[in-house]
């Protein structure tokens, strides 16, 4: 097949994969269709840790993100309580309401030309 990329051509000639007809199948819009099976099974590369610059990276990542999954199962991080967590979020919306209040405060001080801090005017009610 000839092909074509950025100006300069190329054969590209695809890898023949040799397959052998399953028995089940079925008919799909008027269409008969049956799954394939592969004769060989592919060769898997093995994973090589490798390091470019002082930057560690591997040619197989899907096998760091596995090493990585049973490493962080091996060693379970300690889980807060649910009152711990619903506390922490109470209390992270409340300096985001506080945080939103006061640049509210201090836009309104600047167009009306006040200069003052909206800190020392925020009460917490």
């Amino acid at each position: 097949m000839k092909l074509q990329y950025r100006g300069i051509s190329y054969e590209y000639t695809p890898p023949v994969v040799e397959t052998v007809e399953g028995n089940v199948g079925g008919k799909y819009r008027g269409l008969d269709w049956r799954f394939r099976n592969l004769k060989k099974a592919p060769i898997l590369q093995p994973s090589v840790n490798l390091t470019y610059r002082g930057v560690s990276y591997s040619n197989n990542p899907s096998a760091i993100a596995q090493s990585q999954e049973v490493v962080a199962q091996a060693d379970p991080t300690p889980v807060m309580p649910i009152s711990e967590q619903a506390r922490s979020l109470m209390m992270n919306r409340d300096r985001a309401v506080k945080k939103r209040h006061q640049s509210m405060l201090s836009r309104l001080a600047a167009e009306v030309g006040l200069n003052i801090s909206p800190s020392e005017y925020y009460n917490q009610v």
